[in-house]
């Protein structure tokens, strides 16, 4: 038996596996058909591969034959960590893991055969192109189990300017009445000054068990300590900001603003951790041409991606309209004015809870 034979089994077997494990996880973990069947696929695309060796020797009864799992000296060789799985994300990780090294030997392996055999350059090549899929499936896999982020059902979004009351005051009267996140949005503020603001923002509501988002600006929330951060369509990307706290070993919450279903697809498949949706309706604070209105949050709610995040309705949000975001499946909003310029912040709180 030849050693590249024994190799491409054992690499084929280990890729094998992983793919198989990490589609039972996107099908019965996810319930995510699109996903289990890109995998399934993948499976058969491995199987291509394999069988293009058959011409330089490596066929399908030659890798059985070259198999001697007793005489294999690696199968007693067992890493740290291998007999413990935290849960179905750990299970993934690790198949994602076990895939991208077993095709990176089918590839190298492969290369060494295919001088001459254009079925085997054609597996190496295909190997190569498995790999790269792999490396994209596996990072979709782990942002789609991702524990999502808090669903909360009052956030705060808190501008000076728009308080009838000092800032600090507003904040610890809406927590105290029940808001769950406070969001910093201070456009006027420069670097020095919106990072002592943050400061002092999390400082009051971490205590009080709220949490704290900074509009905009990542390197804002990481310094400051915050939870995490909300990005409109034309900042930072979800993934640069995950590369940013990466370096800081920190995972800040990322929010994405969505005005219509395709853009909410789109965070979430980004790995986005929640969504903010909207406008809702006529705001004077922040007025929009154009209103997504309710029903963008009744078509985000039945879409089978784009829902798999919390998410929080906005824009000229009140009292006497809330009940149209409730009646079609909201479950959190985000206010300013209505809040931050109420004479009495309390009881414009327990309003919009109810």
């Amino acid at each position: 038996m030849s050693a590249e034979a024994r190799i491409i089994d054992a690499a084929a077997n280990r890729a094998r596996e992983a793919l198989r494990v990490m589609e039972d996880v996107a099908r019965f973990g996810l319930d995510d058909a699109a996903l289990a069947g890109e995998l399934k696929a993948m499976r058969h695309g491995l199987r291509d591969a394999i069988g293009g060796l058959s011409g330089v020797g490596i066929g399908e009864a030659d890798l059985l034959s070259s198999r001697d799992t007793p005489g294999d000296v690696g199968t007693s060789i067992e890493g740290a960590g291998e007999g413990s799985r935290r849960g179905l994300v750990d299970v993934a990780a690790a198949a994602g893991a076990r895939l991208s090294e077993a095709l990176r030997t089918l590839e190298e392996v492969s290369k060494t055969l295919a001088d001459g055999d254009d079925g085997a350059a054609r597996s190496w090549e295909r190997f190569e192109a498995l790999r790269y899929a792999g490396y994209d499936v596996q990072r979709r896999l782990a942002l789609a189990m991702s524990p999502p982020a808090r669903q909360w059902r009052l956030c705060v979004l808190v501008t000076e300017a728009l308080c009838r009351q000092p800032w600090e005051v507003v904040v610890r009267d809406a927590i105290e009445a029940g808001a769950d996140c406070l969001q910093l949005r201070e456009k006027s503020l420069d670097s020095r000054e919106l990072l002592a603001r943050a400061r002092r923002l999390v400082e009051i509501a971490r205590p009080l068990g709220a949490s704290v988002i900074i509009n905009d600006r990542p390197d804002i929330a990481l310094l400051s300590g915050a939870d995490g951060v909300h990005l409109g369509q034309t900042d930072l990307t979800v993934g640069d900001v995950r590369r940013l706290s990466a370096r800081l070993a920190r995972r800040l919450i990322v929010g994405v603003s969505c005005s219509t279903l395709e853009q909410a697809r789109a965070a979430v498949a980004d790995g986005a951790d929640y969504i903010g949706l909207g406008p809702m309706f006529v705001s004077g604070t922040k007025p929009k041409a154009v209103l997504a209105g309710p029903g963008l949050v009744e078509r985000v709610v039945a879409d089978p991606v784009a829902s798999r995040v919390p998410r929080l309705a906005i824009s000229g949000i009140t009292p006497a309209n809330i009940g149209e975001l409730a009646a079609v499946g909201c479950r959190g909003v985000a206010v300013s004015a209505a809040v931050c310029g109420a004479a009495d912040v309390g009881a414009a709180v327990r309003g919009l809870l109810g």
